[in-house]
């Protein structure tokens, strides 16, 4: 059996490009936001510790993607996801309501880039072999 067959179809060069990204998700998001957590300044917003919570989640279960690039896809999904969303509603409504800062400019910059390397990072064949055509798990057991 070859390497790629064992992989359904996914290459090993778009694996390592995988566990790349999941180690940098893992590197960068833990680098600001676990201290923001673990040691504060001051306490944090109930809303600002919701977004960094999702995100020292997201950096711990990107380590598990290092193991398992395809397995943990539903990772990278969820970082596109809210990417996309940001950028479609909150940055519209940053700049129809006149807050578009510096700052709000990067970020969206950040978001953008992001979500283009998420979509090309992502293994589509695979993920529509394994996601969409694949049927789901059973709703209960069978009689």
């Amino acid at each position: 059996m070859t390497d790629i067959s064992r992989h359904d179809g996914v290459t090993t060069l778009r694996r390592y490009i995988l566990r790349a990204m999941y180690l940098a998700n893992f590197a960068f998001l833990a680098m600001d936001v676990w201290p923001a957590l673990l040691s504060p300044a001051k306490p944090v917003a109930p809303v600002i510790g919701v977004a960094f919570s999702f995100w020292a989640a997201l950096s711990t279960l990107s380590l598990l993607g290092v193991r398992y690039p395809l397995k943990m896809l539903p990772v990278i999904f969820m970082q596109l996801f809210y990417k996309v969303t940001w950028l479609l509603t909150v940055a519209p409504a940053l700049r129809a309501g006149g807050l578009w800062t510096p700052s709000a400019a990067e970020l969206f910059k950040v978001m953008a880039i992001g979500a283009v390397v998420d979509l090309l990072v992502i293994p589509w064949p695979y993920v529509w072999a394994n996601f969409v055509r694949t049927p789901g798990d059973a709703w209960r057991r069978a009689a």
